[in-house]
């Protein structure tokens, strides 16, 4: 795939934190050569000096951002100064020529500065909601989710829902199969509430390979089509039911069924983005048993339908 170019604005006072979530995402946490170009830059290139109370030396400045597929504030140091002429203009032209630009935690605040979320959901972090609600009435701010995409904007709310984010825009991006394998090389939990589902893969818990269970979820992943149940599946991991159900909670902090709807989520996901298979096919192949099943469950999970799932990560 041709090359993307990602471009993190940086400033005085920053938190290393922040700065460093999109080059983690995005270059860092790749086996290989990265299909992703990170460039961070500043309105004034040189040394700046981060709030962990290091300094960095920024290459780049503004002119990164003409270039630039995906735009990323990764948060903001002043949230009641004026916004500098040239990032605004930046921003301005970034996002007529179609450019995702994208505000982390408090780099919400940078966007709607611009007018550029007037009438548009937004987030940002919850401890800043009621100031950015006040300061932005135009924008539609939903403080109980972890990201929000409007279009080619996207905000995200506070700290590591960042690392979420870019992990949505990964997989949206470069396909699923990156997006896992980033998600298991952060570590990140199998799944986070916030208000909304999360659009990555659920990474093998790091303990199964040492688990007495390891077997049993392995040859779970590819039955999934297959009716299970309490007994069956104890009895096939030789425990008694109660031992099975403790030991398997212990291991998955899941349910039996609560997994298995989580697996079987994330095979349909992988089967809307990487196949042709119609909706009925992949309901059964997922285990769902019929494509009304599979449906509900699916938005009821993720808030879309599995087509409209499908045409946001493939374009058909």
């Amino acid at each position: 795939m041709p090359a993307i170019n990602v471009a993190v604005v940086a400033f005085e006072h920053i938190s290393p934190f922040h700065l460093a979530v999109p080059g983690v995402v995005f270059s860092d946490a790749h086996a290989g050569s990265s299909p992703f170009n990170v460039k961070v830059c500043a309105i004034q290139p040189g040394c700046i000096t981060t709030a962990g109370g290091y300094k960095i030396l920024v290459e780049w400045g503004l002119e990164a951002l003409a270039e630039a597929d995906i735009l990323i504030i990764p948060s903001w140091h002043n949230l009641y100064e004026a916004l500098p002429s040239s990032l605004l203009a930046a921003l301005l032209a970034a996002h007529q020529r179609g450019a995702k630009i994208v505000g982390l935690c408090l780099g919400a605040y940078v966007l709607a500065a611009s007018g550029l979320l007037d009438g548009l959901k937004a987030t940002t972090h919850w401890e800043y909601a009621g100031d950015f609600a006040q300061r932005f009435p135009k924008v539609m701010l939903d403080a109980e989710v972890l990201y929000v995409e409007q279009g080619n904007l996207l905000t995200s709310a506070g700290t590591v829902a960042g690392i979420d984010a870019c992990l949505y825009l990964l997989r949206q991006q470069a396909g699923v199969g990156l997006a896992n394998h980033v998600a298991r090389r952060l570590v990140i939990a199998p799944h986070r509430n916030g208000g909304q589902a999360q659009f990555i893969t659920h990474p093998i818990p790091a303990t199964a390979a040492d688990s007495r269970l390891s077997d049993l979820l392995a040859w779970l992943r590819a039955h999934l089509q297959q009716e299970h149940t309490l007994d069956t599946l104890a009895e096939r991991a030789v425990m008694s039911r109660r031992s099975f159900t403790r030991h398997f909670r212990q291991l998955t902090q899941m349910t039996v069924n609560q997994w298995l709807q989580m697996e079987r989520l994330a095979l349909a996901q992988t089967l809307l983005e990487s196949s042709e298979h119609g909706i009925e096919t992949v309901a059964n192949l997922s285990g769902f048993g019929s494509a009304m099943s599979f449906r509900h469950h699916f938005r009821r999970h993720f808030g879309v339908s599995p087509l409209a799932w499908r045409q946001s990560f493939t374009g058909k």
